[in-house]
């Protein structure tokens, strides 16, 4: 019998996360999800690399983060280049214990998704209790929409596209340095009563497969639309929690 969906961790990545001595936090949130592995297990985990061309020194990198963490086996689902293989990757996908979405490129992650077949596979992991989180561009493609311009000189010319929909939320990553100028056209495109969120740099936002949502580590801001323009509006804070 398939599990319920679980939540859906976005970490920002950026600043520290390579500096750091010790073990990310946010990461070993995220890994948190496999929770229910037996004892003294780790977890093992599949890395999509589809935004960033299956780049093979991002993910060594990316794996002993995770690997220092607490995790298992970091094993790439091959969906890019020559070594592109949408059969062992549904395969690895199924085995693994948690499944994490790197950053890199969203638009060309969410092409070679849908050029490989594997968005509605991964869609259906998540409906049958697979934890997925994403760092970076990969929160965003877990996320509902972005956003990209036909003529990037041509603000008129901004338009969404697509993404995976497993995280029912519209966001950006550690974009607060240009005061989050795509997050704003994002929200100035999408529906009227949506939420932009800006999942500042070293935090995260937790999305609840109901759609509740929480901030992990530090700030998320967060943006609405008010007659036709992107306003700021209430930050989420991490909610610090008796001793």
């Amino acid at each position: 019998m398939a599990d319920k969906p679980k939540p859906v961790y976005l970490l920002a990545g950026g600043r520290g996360m390579e500096r750091r001595k010790g073990p990310d936090p946010l990461i070993q949130a995220a890994l948190g999800l496999a929770s229910a592995l037996p004892s003294r297990r780790r977890p093992s985990v599949v890395y999509v690399g589809a935004a960033s061309g299956d780049n093979a020194v991002f993910r060594v990198w990316v794996a002993r983060l995770f690997q220092k963490a607490g995790a298992g086996d970091v094993t790439l689902a091959p969906l890019c280049g020559k070594r592109a293989d949408p059969r062992k990757a549904r395969a690895v996908l199924e085995a693994a214990d948690i499944v994490f979405v790197s950053g890199g490129d969203v638009e060309e992650g969410m092409r070679v998704l849908g050029e490989t077949g594997m968005i509605e596979p991964l869609r259906l992991l998540y409906r049958q209790g697979k934890p997925f989180f994403g760092i970076s561009a990969g929160s965003i493609m877990l996320a509902r929409q972005w956003v990209r311009w036909s003529d990037p000189r041509d603000d008129a010319s901004a338009q969404l596209f697509p993404c995976l929909d497993i995280a029912p939320v519209f966001c950006d990553t550690h974009g607060e340095g240009d005061g989050w100028e795509e997050l704003k056209s994002l929200v100035r495109l999408a529906p009227l009563r949506a939420v932009g969120h800006g999942i500042v740099s070293g935090s995260a936002l937790v999305v609840e497969p109901g759609g509740k949502v929480s901030a992990l580590g530090g700030e998320v801001h967060r943006f609405a639309r008010r007659a036709g323009e992107a306003v700021q509006i209430e930050s989420l804070r991490e909610e610090k929690r008796a001793r």
